[in-house]
């Protein structure tokens, strides 16, 4: 079985630093273990590589409909898909994954998608491409039932995975009285409120890209006085070594800010919290979304309100006062991941929903 997955950047400093595109890139990678993989994205300029045994290629002059960096489409893509058995398109609502599900439709080929949270113009948006795939393969119970599978038969849960021999706790490593946050700083992910919750005596550290340059100097100027550092640049390596020394991670996730904009999927799986929970590192999610899919409250760490800046706070003070209560939820998350969320696990899933297909 040869698989291609298409997806329209490609994760990293040379495309996107987003959950989204690490999920499509660590799925591939580990699913070239088990068959030939492919994954084809876009980019600036064209490239082949491979990483372990995945072959990546990078396509560039492609038209980006209507402007839209995330929304990439090139007839390239149409001989990727000759070359493969089975074609996984990452971001259903976009041009690129209609142009392919019509194409495999046409040679005979299975073709399924993962929705991710993006997507931009698209055919879609004026009739429905649902039986245009042969399958959905949702990363949540929350996506499957928002994008109005939770009757599809042909829709099923793949979950999400973290590589837990990268992230992993370390004996070593001494946990700290620090607060985490990582993810890009956009205005859903909570961070306004997270800033206005954070207890005086403790520090903060948010670590990730920020793509709305102005709302992160907003966000900025709201922390002044409070021991908030910002990190917008870092590795694995040291990402791996912030999640062993904080004390948790949060992710304060929102629908709507307070006087802002409504985001109506702020979460499809939330990658940030598998990986802390993978280094044994405690966590705090509201309840949004897929978020309470993955944090067992009072177990693995803690639910609370979106919003509420009292219990946010208070949970943080919890974990300050009570060490070894929050070193026994980090162990339990630890626990959850294996389990439940390793990406052999997720591969296996896809490769039996493919299978199943005829």
């Amino acid at each position: 079985m040869r698989v291609l997955h298409l997806v329209p950047a490609l994760f990293g400093p040379a495309g996107i630093v987003g959950g989204a595109e690490r999920y499509a890139l660590e799925l591939a990678r580990h699913m070239a273990e088990r068959v030939p993989t492919r994954l084809v994205t876009f980019g600036d300029g064209p490239r082949e590589t491979r990483i372990g045994k995945l072959d990546v290629r990078v396509i560039a002059n492609a038209w980006y409909v209507r402007g839209q960096r995330t929304n990439p489409v090139s007839p390239a893509i149409l001989t990727e898909i000759l070359k493969a058995d089975v074609v996984h398109c990452h971001q259903q609502h976009v041009l690129m994954s209609s142009v392919a599900a019509a194409a495999c439709r046409v040679m005979g080929k299975r073709v399924f998608a993962t929705e991710l949270g993006g997507g931009g113009w698209d055919i879609s948006a004026y009739m429905s491409t649902d039986r245009w795939f042969a399958g959905h393969l949702h990363i949540s119970e929350y996506s499957r039932t928002v994008y109005g599978h939770a009757q599809n038969p042909e829709a099923h849960v793949i979950l999400g995975g973290v590589d837990t021999a990268r992230f992993c706790p370390d004996a070593a490593t001494p946990r700290g009285k620090t607060a985490l946050f990582v993810g890009r700083v956009l205005p859903h992910k909570g961070l306004a409120d997270l800033i206005a919750a954070l207890p005086d005596d403790l520090s903060l550290d948010i670590v990730g890209p920020a793509p709305d340059r102005a709302f992160a100097d907003t966000l900025k100027t709201r922390a002044s006085g409070k021991r908030i550092s910002w990190h917008h640049g870092i590795d694995d390596d040291q990402l791996v070594d912030a999640y062993r020394r904080a004390l948790c991670v949060v992710l304060p996730s929102v629908y709507r800010v307070n006087g802002g904009p409504e985001t109506k999927t702020p979460e499809l799986l939330g990658q940030t919290l598998l990986e802390a929970m993978a280094c044994e590192t405690p966590v705090i999610c509201t309840d949004v979304a897929s978020l309470p899919e993955l944090v067992e409250d009072g177990v693995t760490g803690f639910v609370v309100p979106p919003g509420d800046h009292h219990a946010l706070g208070g949970r943080l003070t919890w974990f300050a006062n009570h060490p070894q209560e929050a070193a026994a939820m980090g162990a339990a998350g630890r626990r959850r991941m294996l389990e439940r969320f390793q990406w052999a696990d997720v591969v296996r899933r896809c490769l039996d929903a493919y299978k199943c297909v005829n």
